[in-house]
């Protein structure tokens, strides 16, 4: 059997409402990685601004101890929803079964209100990032379901931990 392999991972709440004291969907995150037991390198609260998402998650995958980064706000389609369009022009590859399978598994909560959700993963520099709603249920919901068992390094038959050494490879 493999061995647990520790991640570094950060967190940005992008809100313009929320923050250190009222940041529950960045709490939560913060609350099950470390309960995984990865580490949390850094947390952040940004507005809902697409230039102030890209710059701070920009800096994040040129720095080589940040292994992922889970963002949670502004997928919606309001206005101010940027975290997409923030995020989609960074990444080197889109994992499109992560939104397909999040709205899925979202479906059985929230019904046909899951269409309103633009909750997207991918890779950018060798960096997993997961972009999710701003709701703390939907953030439980994306980590227990989805995102924990693919960043242990244990899960079977595969993982995306098990692909770091890969991801720069040309």
């Amino acid at each position: 059997m493999n061995d647990f392999i520790e991640l570094n991972i950060a967190v940005l709440t992008v809100s313009d409402t929320r923050n250190d004291t009222n940041d529950i969907s960045g709490d939560t995150l913060v609350e099950r990685i470390l309960q995984a037991g990865h580490k949390v390198i850094e947390k952040k609260i940004v507005a809902d601004n697409i230039y102030m998402i890209r710059a701070v998650v920009s800096q994040w995958i040129v720095e080589e101890q940040i292994n992922v980064i889970v963002t949670t706000g502004g997928t919606g389609v309001t206005g101010r929803d940027g975290t997409p369009e923030a995020i989609a022009p960074l990444l080197d590859k889109v994992l499109d079964g992560f939104g397909e399978i999040f709205r899925w598994l979202s479906y059985a909560d929230i019904q046909t209100s899951t269409i309103q959700s633009r909750a997207i993963s991918g890779v950018a520099n060798g960096t997993y990032i997961f972009c999710l709603p701003g709701s703390s249920s939907a953030c439980r919901m994306a980590w227990d379901s989805l995102i924990q068992a693919q960043l242990d390094s244990r899960t079977r038959p595969c993982n995306l931990v098990q692909l770091m050494p890969r991801l720069l490879e040309k």
